[in-house]
């Protein structure tokens, strides 16, 4: 019935689109119709949000914060960016996270990412570690926002799509890894 072309990643955002088309449908809005608002349709923010990029290294911003959402998000981009590198950073911020409840589920979910730095903060309650060893070698962990900033800008070369996943603001995060980006790069 056509084609939707937008800038939006991943099979949920698929789905979503298709459930609006449905609801939309359902009220009286012809498919072309919702069609045509979808390809206007920019995104929110927050999710799958290009923050900024230098020298050639790009750092997202994404909600996702519990294993179904982090895995649909890294196949997201890992469908826009083919081989480039992808470099997943987590900040085991909500309440289930906090508690220990994806535990289990949490290194799968981020093993599509070519790189995973985990926040772990004095608080968390659980030791990131055992994820972070489940992940092998490509696994690291950050006990301060200082080490994990230092680890990611000295880290991080161009073409690479660092993906920092929060339910929310992570620190300030996404603004000190491109300053220090940008200091790096003069």
């Amino acid at each position: 019935m056509g084609t939707v072309r937008w800038n939006l990643l991943g099979a949920h955002n698929a789905e979503n689109a298709l459930a609006a088309i449905g609801s939309a449908r359902h009220v009286g809005i012809t498919v072309s119709q919702s069609i045509a608002a979808l390809a206007e349709f920019k995104g929110v923010k927050r999710r799958m949000e290009l923050r900024g990029e230098v020298g050639g290294i790009a750092v997202y911003d994404d909600f996702a914060h519990h294993p179904t959402a982090i895995a649909s998000t890294i196949d997201g981009l890992r469908r826009k960016v083919g081989g480039k590198r992808i470099i997943a950073v987590l900040e085991p911020r909500s309440a289930t996270m906090k508690m220990g409840v994806h535990r289990e589920t949490l290194a799968p979910s981020l093993a599509a990412a070519d790189s995973v730095w985990m926040f772990a903060p004095p608080d968390l309650g659980w030791d990131a570690g055992g994820v972070v060893a489940e992940l092998g070698g490509k696994g690291r962990l950050a006990r301060s926002l200082e080490e994990l900033v230092d680890g990611l800008a000295g880290n991080s070369r161009a073409g690479d799509q660092v993906l920092i996943m929060s339910n929310g603001g992570f620190g300030g995060l996404h603004g000190k890894l491109l300053e220090a980006l940008r200091r790096q790069a003069s």
